[in-house]
């Protein structure tokens, strides 16, 4: 089977690596922003691979290059910050042909385009650093428009000023909120401005050729993407050093470098103060190192002054992504660590003390990544470690100990390896198909468990949320169509594509340049039923009400992802028959209706679909500070209704001499509010199997 990368996403950087030595890079004039041979021949490349390889493939028409053109434009200017409309019109005229120009290798168009940007964009940080040297009126009612989809070009010059009017009154209103004084804010915004035209200016001819070809696949669905050679260098480094670092993905959203997720074991995960959707706004080094400006930059800059060697100190300054442009940033420091496999490793125990179980014993079996220790295997290590066999270990321990039905958390679990999720589907079924996999000539191969026997064959149940996602859905779809277990929570990521990594060296024989490489979708998943996981996800049986609060995630909120599909399904016969599903979700919604655990999931979820979906915020003082109290109030009024029902005092996170012990203790808590009622659901179909028809306890 082709080799594979599995959930490996756009646009972002695992942050594992030591730190690299790299020289301050300095503008290049833009005399020297022209297109090479060595660029023109890596396009045709690119170009024939798509055609040949890519899973939806290549259609280079006139309406395929036009779309393109948009995405090179909303890739450098989002906001529609810099542009004009005139910029536009005059640029589309001069790529009415570009599909053609495509098919040649002929580029001139993208670093036109890229020229005129910088030009823009000098235009616009000169303006952005006078309005720096005048006062603002935060008492004036306006607002300031933070949706840029819909908002045309600028016809004229002044539209742009007051747009950057605006921009600097919110940015400098942002920080007046974090208690900065004046003389501060202005200078971190001068160095803000600046940094942003400084970095712009440091982009080179592969820089702008990398941008534009990237515009170029999204235009194809959003995980395919090129990396030049300095990138791919880069990116080889990463992966052949040790795991240290602060363990958290990264992708950049527009002007902010937001956290996408945190890796197992690593100090962002263990720390409990770094979460999904987090937008880093600053970085210093070490407990005491200034704290430096992050808004605008490149995404491999950041990574760069976040990444460390072992044991150092770097400082975060973050902006919830459950609040607004209006909520105040926190500051966290995290010692930059080894991740080390036992950190990532499953945990077990047992839920044994709710009133609800009525003496029921379940047991919990945490997996955070779909892990395989291949260095230890490849030594010839017969005790290697792999998720499949400390999954079987904790069985074997919690059955020992006494267990009446076991959940398996899959939450906030990205994948892995494809072949730890077929044999860990394998322990709860004898043999037969796991997933199905697709590729872009339609040829279509079956993963299959091949060990006979069960590790457990008792009640069982998955519990599954919103950042569940690749091998953990396809174990999740497993056990589901198999009819092995109930699925419970949020309906999961739905990366259902399988990449992989081209060197486009390999394609010009004896050509001297490095061409980079590309990262190419060849391949789709399904389950055995036939429907795809790509999209949709996995639907869980019994929906938990946070849900539907939830904004748009995972692959639905990815531009031009590959559309939910399905082919024949495989040969399976399905071992159990689940029927109870809407009984349990009917005694699961009284009894969460009312649960302080639960309005804070859903509180919390309300508040970050209410975010998403805000297009405005005030610049007046008074209203932004009454919104940030607002908010405030709502999420911890219902946190500290939750803890103190459970017999906790609140702790506050910020506190200066915080209890550790007693915010660790507040974290776990609020963490098992969801395995709470997993194992209370279990629990009740338990007692309706028994209720219909009567029958010993099922032992492995």
């Amino acid at each position: 089977m082709i080799a594979r990368l599995f959930r490996l996403p756009l646009a972002v950087a695992l942050l594992c690596a030591a730190a690299l030595s790299l020289a301050a890079p300095h503008p290049v004039p833009l005399s020297e922003l022209y297109p090479t041979q060595g660029h023109s021949k890596a396009m045709v490349v690119i170009n024939k691979v798509l055609e040949r390889y890519h899973y939806r493939k290549l259609d280079l028409d006139s309406d395929f290059a036009r779309q393109v053109l948009e995405n090179y434009l909303e890739a450098l200017d989002p906001n529609r910050a810099f542009f004009l409309a005139s910029d536009v019109e005059r640029l589309a005229f001069g790529a009415r042909r570009l599909d053609e120009q495509l098919r040649r290798g002929e580029l001139d168009i993208a670093f036109d385009i890229f020229r005129l940007y910088r030009k823009r964009l000098d235009e616009r940080i000169d303006h952005a650093l006078t309005l720096l040297e005048r006062d603002f009126n935060f008492s004036r009612p306006e607002s300031f428009d933070l949706d840029a989809e819909d908002r045309p070009w600028a016809k004229e010059p002044a539209e742009l000023d007051d747009y950057w009017r605006k921009r600097v009154k919110n940015d400098y209103l942002a920080l007046r909120l974090a208690d900065k004084s004046d003389a501060d804010i202005r200078e971190r915004l001068r160095q803000r401005y600046e940094g942003l035209r400084r970095r712009i200016e440091q982009f080179d001819r592969d820089d702008v050729f990398q941008a534009f070809v990237n515009a170029h696949t999204l235009t194809l669905e959003p995980h395919t993407s090129y990396m030049s050679p300095s990138t791919s260098e880069n990116f080889d480094i990463s992966m052949k050093l040790s795991l240290e670092g602060i363990g958290a993905v990264l992708r950049l959203d527009n002007e902010y470098t937001v956290v996408q997720s945190t890796v197992p074991g690593g100090p962002a995960r263990e720390s409990g103060q770094v979460h999904t959707g987090d937008r880093i706004l600053g970085v210093g080094q070490g407990l005491d190192g200034a704290i430096e400006d992050v808004v605008g930059w490149r995404l491999e800059d950041v990574v760069e002054r976040i990444r460390g060697p072992k044991g150092s100190v770097v400082r975060l300054q973050l902006l919830s992504g459950a609040t607004g442009a209006g909520a105040r940033p926190r500051e966290i420091a995290l010692v930059r660590n080894q991740i080390k496999l036992e950190e990532q490793a499953a945990k077990g125990y047992r839920v044994t003390e709710l009133p609800e179980l009525q003496g029921l014993r379940i047991g919990v079996i945490e997996i955070p990544a779909f892990y395989r220790d291949f260095q230890a295997e490849g030594a010839g290590d017969r005790n290697f470690r792999s998720t499949t066999r400390d999954t079987r270990r904790l069985i074997e321990e919690l059955t020992a100990a006494g267990i009446d039905g076991l959940v398996i958390d899959l939450r906030a679990n990205g994948g892995g390896s494809l072949a730890e999720a077929t044999t860990l589907t394998g322990l709860f079924i004898d043999t037969g198909p796991v997933v199905q996999v697709k590729d872009a000539l339609g040829k279509v191969e079956v993963e299959r468990d091949v060990d006979p026997g069960v590790a457990y064959s008792g009640p069982l149940a998955v519990l599954v949320d919103r950042d569940s996602a690749s091998a953990s859905e396809i174990f999740a779809a497993a056990i589901q169509d198999y009819g092995r277990g109930w699925i419970i929570g949020e309906p999961t990521f739905g990366k259902g594509t399988v990449q992989t990594l081209i060197d486009l060296n390999r394609y010009v024989p004896g050509e001297s340049n490095d061409l980079g490489r590309l990262r190419l979708t060849m391949a789709e998943f399904f389950r055995i039923s036939g429907g795809s996981t790509q999209l949709r996800g996995v639907e869980p049986d019994i929906r938990f009400p946070s849900a539907d609060e939830l904004p748009e995630h995972g692959e639905r909120s990815l531009d031009n992802p590959l559309p939910w599909t399905r082919i024949e399904a495989a040969n399976y016969r399905r071992v159990g028959a689940l029927t109870t599903a809407e009984v349990l979700a009917r005694q699961s919604a009284r009894r969460v209706v009312n649960d302080p655990g639960f309005r804070l999931l859903i509180e919390r979820a309300r508040l970050m679909r209410e975010m998403e979906e805000r297009t405005q915020v005030s610049l007046r003082e008074t209203d932004r500070r009454e919104q940030d109290a607002a908010l405030e109030i709502a999420f911890e009024r219902h946190r500290d209704d939750f803890l103190r029902a459970r017999g906790l005092t609140p702790v506050d996170e910020e506190a200066e001499n915080v209890d550790e012990e007693a915010l660790e203790a507040q974290r776990e808590v609020i963490e098992r509010i969801q395995i709470e009622e997993a194992a209370r659901i279990l629990a009740d179909s338990l007692r309706l199997e028994h209720v219909r028809q009567p029958r010993a306890a099922m032992t492995p």
